[in-house]
């Protein structure tokens, strides 16, 4: 997965910054404005997703502590999409596995060996995979209650 050559410095170097308050959603803000540079129409596909979402029984969303908007099922986080298109969903490790065996997801871009995956989104039809992975953690979580 190519990923935003900011976005991983950032990580690589300056990762222990995260732990500064505020700090990591003044980072996710200046994200939204190299995309809104760099690729503005993310932007509306990001709003559609979010939009979307948020018509499922049970769901809110907020910000995430380190930067993007957070996706809420039932109170309880199922993933999150930063502002340069990376979203992060939350599964087990065995649906990580099975979904890495398909090609299209990552292991988590910091929490390799979770059950957290990274997807990024780059065209319009990525938002239609990043809608169903986000259902698939949204059903997950609800066949648990």
């Amino acid at each position: 997965m190519k990923t935003n050559s900011l976005f991983s410095f950032v990580l690589r170097y300056l990762g222990f910054l995260k732990a500064v308050p505020l700090l990591p959603l003044v980072f996710d803000s200046m994200l939204k404005l190299q995309t809104l540079w760099t690729n503005a129409g993310l932007l509306d596909w990001m709003d559609e997703l979010e939009e979307e979402i948020l018509t499922w029984q049970g769901t809110s969303t907020g910000l995430h502590q380190y930067g993007g908007v957070q996706f809420n099922a039932y109170g309880k986080e199922i993933g999150h999409l930063h502002s340069n298109g990376l979203l992060d969903v939350l599964y087990s490790k065995r649906i990580k596995a099975a979904l890495i065996k398909q090609g299209r997801i990552e292991p988590h871009h910091i929490f390799t060996d979770s059950g957290w995956i990274s997807f990024y989104i780059k065209k319009q039809e990525d938002k239609n995979y990043a809608k169903e992975l986000l259902e698939m953690a949204y059903w997950r979580l609800r066949s648990k209650d």
